[in-house]
């Protein structure tokens, strides 16, 4: 089938995901991020668009936005298809974005050919998937799946707000997040930009997700002594920053050990790294570092993270001040996409004669935690030069609309195979 007669509407999809980007902070396109006031009103316009589409709009207490139509059979459980509407800092219009927009697609062409499914449909927005503010990702997902804990609610952002008061600042309830836990859901199907080469380079059109890699965020923080920077001798210094640029080292240098390895994907980055009291003239006397390690091997985080504690410890040791904390902020096992699933998006897109292959993830999703509560299954879709959190993130009109195209025909068969299949 070719893109321009795909089973839905281009240009309407292209339309939600090109009026979203346009709220964003004019000074740092696209950016929207989470808990402010320009994703509230992006939040408004995707609540919107639901309504006038015909779905039943709510909040649940984990602070995703669900927009909802009955099936013919509702006692079979939800299909749910979504992603998430906030950005990085001056990040791109389609990372999350695109798969919000599919969901809402899905719906209006089903509207449009007069089809009703036997399950009910989902669309969800959810909450906060990218690192907030509050060193946490996938919020709402995580309050969906039962995985947002008392712990993580607890956090603070820089100014002191507590994450459990801005969730209920954007409509969420985290006194009562036990309701947002699901167990209806059958499937879940996300579409999702490529964030890669692989499908652009080989000039294939859909990447049917096999596997989403595991992250661990880990925090560091060293204590030292602020000091002069001109009267200070060298060997007399506490310098919080000599240990942390050790540390940054010594965090690629274990990655790129393991990685070489062979035995599964391993990176790790150092994202944040905050100085104080951070003027030209003064000797750093405290440094935070955070710690994003992503791998398809559990195994590996573990021995990254005991060498990373064992080499940093000593960093400190030789800058003559105190590591006063190494913790694990969050951690998201590796997760196997649901083979049913994949099975049907592989059926889906070779019927519409598009070009597909298999691929892993290497940014994590919220399928990864919605695969804790159900089966759980994406669709990657090429975007230029592999480009993300940026704002030359770009991916194509007819892509985008394949990709959706794919995962309507997917939820067709699925509506009935699902039956079929029985319980996970």
């Amino acid at each position: 089938m070719a893109k321009s007669n795909l089973p839905l509407d281009a240009d309407r999809l292209w339309a939600d995901i090109m009026d979203l980007a346009e709220i964003t902070d004019p000074a740092q396109p696209y950016t929207r991020r989470s808990f402010t006031a320009l994703f509230l009103e992006g939040r408004t316009l995707v609540a919107q668009r639901f309504a006038e589409a015909g779905l039943a709009v709510r909040m649940d207490t984990a602070g995703n936005l669900i927009g909802r139509i009955e099936g013919r059979n509702p006692s079979l459980g939800v299909i749910a298809i979504g992603s998430h509407s906030d950005t990085v800092p001056s990040g791109g219009r389609f990372d999350g974005i695109a798969g919000v927009a599919t969901g809402l697609e899905i719906v209006r062409a089903l509207r449009d050919g007069g089809a009703q499914l036997d399950h009910t449909l989902e669309v969800i927005d959810f909450l906060a998937e990218e690192p907030s503010e509050y060193g946490l990702s996938c919020v709402g997902s995580r309050g969906m799946s039962g995985s947002l804990d008392g712990k993580m609610l607890d956090l603070v952002e820089p100014s002191g707000e507590p994450l459990r008061d801005a969730l209920r600042r954007v409509g969420g309830d985290p006194e009562r997040l036990d309701a947002a836990r699901r167990g209806d859901i059958r499937a879940f199907l996300e579409l999702h930009i490529e964030q890669g080469v692989v499908l652009e380079s080989q000039s294939l059109d859909i990447g049917v997700v096999s596997s989403i890699v595991g992250i661990r965020r880990i925090e560091i923080v060293f204590e030292g002594e602020a000091d002069h920077a001109g009267t200070t001798p060298l060997q007399l210094r506490h310098d919080a920053l000599l240990a942390a640029a050790d540390t940054v080292a010594i965090v690629r240098s274990v990655a790129e050990r393991l990685d070489w390895e062979g035995s599964g994907y391993f990176v790790a980055t150092v994202g944040i790294l905050t100085v104080e009291p951070s003027a030209s003239n003064i000797v750093p006397g405290r440094c935070r570092l955070v710690i994003d390690a992503r791998t398809t091997n559990p195994d590996l985080t573990r021995r990254f993270v005991e060498a990373v504690e064992q080499d940093s410890a000593a960093a400190a040791t030789r800058a003559r001040v105190k590591r006063s904390a190494f913790t694990a902020l969050s951690d998201g096992p590796p997760v196997a996409c649901d083979p049913h699933l994949q099975a049907a998006l592989r059926r889906a897109a070779r019927d519409l004669g598009l070009g597909q292959t298999d691929l892993p993830s290497g940014a994590g999703h919220d399928a990864a935690f919605m695969s804790r509560i159900c089966r759980s299954a994406m669709v990657f879709v090429p975007c230029r030069a592999g480009k993300s959190h940026a704002p030359e993130e770009w991916a194509d009109r007819d892509a985008v609309a394949a990709g959706a195209a794919v995962i309507l025909q997917a939820v067709k068969a699925l509506d009935q195979s699902l039956q079929e299949a029985g319980p996970v």
